[in-house]
């Protein structure tokens, strides 16, 4: 099945404009070597809005869009592939833009019940050094970016003298700056594809919370299978994560991030990440892996994905 004969040319990007180019270019490597092993031919390049070579290059059957942030997840790389006609790992640019707005994803998971945390929005041009919390979000909070991955500003303020300092290095630079309740508890994540939840991951960190340095540099954070809660606690789990894919309208993989109230046991949503990182460190990988599904397995499934979609798409529809 998966011989020369079956063999794809694929446009892998990496790299990108974002705050997280690194992360982007170690996922890139990781996903070419895995296809070059499965047989597939693979050009690699950087992108930017302002250089799209890659984009012409030929042949290609499918485009893999291993970037992150600004540009590559939010929809942007993924209108100009739908403009092109050229099939493409991951979400759609609607979901993708919707997906990287947190603030748009939580208003939506509210609308439909799914339960995330009491948030507010802090806007540069009304952030006051006296700035308090809103009702029924308190200390400590949790501060982070409206529209960036990989905890980037991201940031645990226990009381009020360092949530104004966040607020006051970070608004400059964003704009604005969620605020969010903090919940104690165990966080979870669940890897999605094609629709089928994988392994739920406890992630424990060492650090105060699951920052940059516990997610790509530091060695002691730890990520469990073997869960100490309630199985109906991880039914309704699985279950908010699935409601979330649905709800944005995922396509291919996603990677939905919970946290648990350690008191009530009650889930809530943070985020969907429409284009989950496939470094020696990324969840989705290890969740694979614990469900039978080699990473270069996983790699060459959604490839395959993308390439199945994209022909059904062109394909002419039949007529009466």
């Amino acid at each position: 099945m998966d011989d020369k004969q079956n063999s794809l040319a694929i446009t892998l990007l990496a790299g990108g404009i974002s705050a997280e180019r690194e992360v982007s270019l170690l996922t890139g490597a990781q996903i070419a070597a895995a296809l070059h092993r499965r047989g597939h031919r693979v050009f690699q390049a950087d992108v930017a809005p302002t250089n799209l070579v890659a984009l012409d290059h030929q042949p290609c059957d499918v485009v893999f869009p291993a970037l992150h942030g600004t540009f590559g997840e939010d929809g942007g790389i993924q209108e100009i592939l739908e403009q092109r006609r050229l099939p493409f790992v991951g979400s759609d640019s609607a979901c993708s833009r919707l997906a990287m707005d947190k603030l748009a994803t939580k208003q939506l998971l509210l609308d439909h019940g799914v339960a995330t945390p009491d948030w507010q929005v802090v806007y540069a041009g009304k952030f006051k050094d006296s700035w308090v919390p809103a009702s029924g979000i308190g200390y400590p909070c949790v501060i982070k970016p409206i529209a960036e991955g990989s905890s980037v500003d991201c940031a645990l303020c226990r009381n009020a003298q360092e949530a104004r300092a966040h607020l006051g290095a970070t608004l400059p630079r964003h704009g604005s700056m969620l605020v969010e309740r903090f919940i104690a508890g165990p966080e979870l994540t669940v890897g999605i594809i094609n629709g089928t939840p994988l392994p739920t991951i406890e992630i424990r960190s060492k650090a105060s919370f699951y920052d940059y340095q516990a997610k790509y540099v530091r060695p002691d954070t730890q990520y469990l299978f073997d869960i100490d809660l309630p199985a109906a606690v991880l039914d309704t789990v699985r279950s908010a994560a699935l409601e979330t894919w649905r709800l944005v309208g995922a396509r291919h993989l996603a990677r939905v991030d919970i946290m648990v109230d350690a008191t009530a046991l009650q889930p809530a949503v943070l985020e969907i990440n429409t284009m989950p990182g496939f470094t020696s460190h990324s969840l989705v990988p290890k969740a694979a892996q614990r469900a039978g599904i080699s990473f270069d397995e996983l790699c060459d499934r959604l490839v395959r994905m993308a390439h199945r979609d994209g022909a059904v798409a062109a394909a002419p529809r039949n007529r009466k």
